[in-house]
């Protein structure tokens, strides 16, 4: 019986601390708040995010950490690289990603420029990413705060967990 007790004991032990590894080293949770990425996420989606072996690639839709410009981390997508040029023709509403227009399906409203103070077109930076939110109306991107610096990434979102009904794979 006390042997029975203690095996419990250890596989509970054992279990708890592969749960705290996988969620400190591999991936973490991450809560939505707000509606810069709508369609594609909603206010109180989870998800999870993973930086282990993430090298940032277009289109991938990452969790930054801007301390000087957000109180919390907040999610957008990569849509130019170092070396891109990104230009907005505030006229159509169109973004361009050296010299192509962008087919963007996951985001049904135009893209227009935000900041005065930001020149397109605009060059990435070395170790720098241009990230914008699906939602282009109701997100604070780098259209406003400029390119972001590839170590404020967190990582990548890449699943769902919460809501129950549209768990599965994002990207």
């Amino acid at each position: 019986m006390v042997r029975e007790a203690f095996d419990i004991v250890e596989t509970a032990v054992v279990s708890l601390v592969t749960v705290i590894m996988v969620f400190t080293f591999l991936f973490r949770v991450v809560g939505i708040e707000g509606t810069s990425m709508i369609e594609t996420l909603h206010e109180k989606d989870i998800v999870l995010v993973s930086d282990f072996l993430f090298e940032p690639k277009f289109g991938d839709i990452v969790v930054l950490n801007l301390p000087s410009n957000f109180s919390k981390p907040i999610i957008k997508r990569i849509i130019g690289l170092p070396g891109d040029t990104i230009d907005i023709d505030d006229s159509e509403g169109i973004i361009y990603v050296n010299g192509k227009e962008l087919d963007e399906p996951y985001t049904t409203s135009p893209t227009y420029r935000k900041s005065h103070s930001i020149d397109y077109p605009l060059v990435v930076g070395e170790d720098m990413v241009y990230v914008l939110g699906d939602n282009r109306n109701g997100s604070t991107d780098s259209r406003s705060i400029d390119c972001i610096d590839k170590n404020a990434i967190l990582g990548k979102a890449f699943f769902r967990v919460f809501p129950f009904n549209d768990i599965g794979r994002i990207g």
